[in-house]
């Protein structure tokens, strides 16, 4: 095909961007915490101790997982950023 630049280079939209990057890495936070407040905090929900810590450890690792993910697509500067000298 040709050799077109893609949208957002057309319209050159880096404060969306930036945006989005905070956005994603609050959230795994609140993942994370969440995780972490199921753990130890004794909440008044309907579940057993035993069901409260799976459910905080599963969001925990999910925060974990979509943290490293996040950083590699966002924060990383990929290989074709770089420059060989």
């Amino acid at each position: 095909m040709t050799n077109r630049p893609t949208t957002e280079e057309r319209l050159n939209q880096t404060a969306p961007k930036l945006l989005l990057r905070y956005f994603l890495l609050l959230m795994t936070i609140i993942y994370i915490g969440l995780g972490i407040c199921l753990w130890v905090a004794p909440i008044a929900l309907n579940l057993t101790p035993t069901v409260r810590r799976i459910l905080g450890g599963v969001f925990v690792l999910y925060g974990i997982i979509r943290f490293v993910r996040i950083y590699r697509e966002h924060f990383q500067p990929s290989k074709h950023d770089r420059t060989i000298r």
